[in-house]
């Protein structure tokens, strides 16, 4: 019994007020051949009521775009600007002045919090940038609090969960890395010193798919596979256990009571076997009830603070984690919602507002010529196709697998046919390609249609002015 109320008074003490409610944002990335007009995705997002976007970048275009929406914004500062902003504060002073303060207006952005860094501490980065994050982090907030912003807006750096870790899964074992345990203790108490919050990446489906033996049912929230005991806690879902192992991390270094952000979380739709609509689908239902219900974890009560990753599919995006990284959005590349949600989390699914004012290219496809007499050379220039265009879904397990070697072979060349604007020289690979106006799709495998692209249309508009101010100059001299 007295173990029993120890155990009961040790997670009291690791708990924090409740919010009054969970807040849902989602996270916009731009990394795409053919990018959506922000001004189409800001008022799909209004459509939808999404009122809080983090961004991985400051771009006056996509932020200009926010303004007088009472949309809550996070902005993003890049890995490859931390050492700049790190060596000398007046870099950061002037990024604040172009990055924030112009957009403070009446009628002007609602910016929260500035993201310094994306995941600076991934192992993969080798130490890049373990000496520049922290006093850019610095620089930032001091360059806020002299504008006099640094009461509403405040600094923070997303990072992986794997700046975090435990020897036995068991989130009572939770700490920081070893490698980088000084420098994020440094990192937190300056987070809470200026009353600011801890942004952390989670996602389940990474558990899975790094992991063959990962019990499945544990990515998910319908409590099916095996629960992991710690101490007088049962977890019944991988996210929970995650975040909680945070929480214990966090009273370790000496703040128990630091904000969190889930600064990014969701599932993959492709390229993967576990990437699929489905699944994805079971995730977010769960995770949206999870979030109405305000219950929070074990260690944390109320509401969660949650960022979806992501909204928009991005065929940019480099696929050395796994080709599902390209199709992490909730939207299409094209902004169609890809499955019935429900942000209030009542399961009362219906699909979302579409992206509106999107136009398309020609309707044509570019395939494999029929009746090749020499194959030869179709593997060198299906794999140049698919080194420059997205073949993501021909992953063994993914939307477009079951495609014979022929189809296989067409996808390739159309994606990067369109890609390419379709132009007629991005269908030749030295003659065995050809258009066609007949839908080359195959069943469930869509051949998609790119779409005019917002650079595509600002580079067509330039030069139509271009055009009419050489036919104005030339009129003047006739």
């Amino acid at each position: 019994m007295a173990k029993a109320m120890v155990l009961n008074l040790l997670s009291c003490m690791l708990m924090v007020s409740p919010s009054v409610a969970s807040t849902i944002g989602v996270n916009w990335g731009v990394l795409s051949t053919h990018p959506l007009h922000p001004s189409f995705v800001v008022q799909m997002l209004k459509d939808n009521g999404i009122k809080n976007v983090k961004l991985f970048d400051a771009d006056s275009w996509t932020v200009n775009t926010l303004a007088g929406t009472g949309i809550e914004v996070m902005l993003g500062i890049p890995n490859n600007q931390l050492k700049r902003l790190a060596d000398k504060y007046s870099r950061a002073k002037d990024w604040v002045k172009e990055n924030v303060t112009k957009h403070l207006h009446d009628g002007g952005v609602d910016i929260k919090y500035v993201a310094v860094g994306n995941e600076p501490f991934l192992k993969s980065y080798n130490g890049s940038f373990i000496k520049h994050t922290f006093p850019a982090l610095q620089n930032i907030q001091k360059a806020l609090d002299e504008a006099d912003l640094g009461d509403k807006i405040k600094v923070t750096v997303p990072l992986n969960a794997d700046v975090y870790e435990s020897a036995s899964d068991k989130p009572s074992d939770g700490k920081f890395r070893d490698d980088i345990k000084d420098l994020m203790t440094d990192i937190v108490k300056y987070l809470k010193s200026i009353n600011s919050a801890f942004a952390v990446n989670i996602y389940p489906f990474l558990s899975l798919y790094q992991n063959p033996n990962f019990p499945k049912e544990f990515a998910f929230f319908d409590g099916g596979g095996n629960p992991v005991q710690d101490k007088n806690i049962s977890y019944t879902n991988v996210f929970d256990a995650n975040y909680d192992t945070l929480v214990w991390t966090l009273k370790k270094a000496g703040v128990p009571d630091l904000k969190i952000i889930v600064g990014e979380v969701g599932w993959p739709t492709d390229g993967d076997k576990n990437a699929n609509l489905e699944n994805a689908k079971k995730f977010y239902d769960g995770l949206l009830k999870k979030l109405a219900s305000n219950k929070g974890t074990p260690l944390r009560p109320g509401g969660l603070d949650v960022y979806l990753f992501g909204l928009i599919d991005e065929d940019s995006k480099s696929i050395a984690p796994g080709n599902f990284e390209r199709h992490w959005g909730i939207f299409t590349y094209d902004g169609k919602p890809k499955f019935p949600m429900d942000f209030t989390g009542k399961g009362n699914d219906k699909l979302m507002v579409p992206v509106k004012g999107i136009q398309y290219l020609e309707s044509q496809w570019c395939v494999l010529k029929e009746n090749l007499k020499d194959n030869s050379l179709v593997g060198q220039n299906m794999d140049y196709a698919c080194s420059l265009g997205d073949c993501t879904s021909l992953t063994k397990g993914s939307s477009c697998s079951q495609l014979d070697e022929r189809q296989s072979t067409s996808y390739a060349f159309n994606m990067y046919f369109q890609i390419n604007d379709q132009s007629v020289e991005a269908c030749d690979f030295q003659g065995l390609a050809t258009i066609t106006k007949t839908n080359a799709s195959v069943g469930n495998c869509l051949f998609p249609i790119q779409i005019v692209s917002a650079g595509h249309s600002l580079n067509l508009a330039s030069t139509v002015t271009s055009f009419v101010a050489m036919l104005l100059i030339l009129f003047m001299f006739l």
